[in-house]
């Protein structure tokens, strides 16, 4: 299967003036709930992550709340592992609801790596229950970032982000849009 093709095929990228989630501006936005509103694209792609990490002897996954749960979630049912998230929870992002990963050799995975922010919270959360990081997967890399752990990314393309104050989109007046929420 060729990763890029099927973003194609399925709509995932799109190119105009987007505000991120970050803040920051972009010309390039990855439309997620395409592939994740599709499970077998999901499943799909979740399964390179799987052929990746399947000898790693990983015990948990656990992905950021929200679509990270998803992948989260298929990467565990593939591997015949346990499942959990790291939600934020008063400007904190913690593993809660009694998920029981101390000592677990964990792998921490999410939908589109932009900033890498949720990651490296989720990384911390994970790391301040007491288990140990496997690694980390993605089903997009957008920002191509070097992470100290066994990595693994089904496609990435860098794309430039923008602070407002020096988006040169802005500058074009090219019409800002936020994508996704809606």
């Amino acid at each position: 299967m060729e990763v890029e093709q099927l973003l194609k095929e399925m709509n995932v990228l799109e190119e105009g003036h987007f505000l991120l989630n970050s803040g920051l501006h972009s010309k390039y936005y990855f439309q997620k709930f395409r592939i994740l509103e599709n499970p077998h694209a999901t499943s799909l792609l979740c399964s390179k992550i799987v052929d990746e990490f399947r000898n790693k002897h990983v015990d948990w996954i656990i992905g950021p709340t929200t679509g990270g749960i998803i992948i989260a979630f298929e990467v565990a049912r593939q591997l015949g592992v346990y499942t959990g998230f790291a939600e934020d929870r008063g400007g904190k992002r913690t593993v809660g609801r009694g998920f029981d990963i101390k000592g677990k050799k964990i792998l921490v995975v999410d939908d589109v790596m932009t900033t890498g922010k949720s990651i490296i919270e989720t990384v911390e959360a994970v790391k301040g229950k007491g288990a140990e990081i496997a690694g980390i997967a993605v089903l997009i890399d957008r920002c191509g970032a070097e992470l100290p752990f066994a990595y693994y990314a089904t496609y990435r393309k860098v794309v430039e982000n923008f602070e407002p104050a020096t988006c040169p989109l802005c500058k074009a007046n090219i019409p800002l849009t936020k994508p996704g929420g809606v």
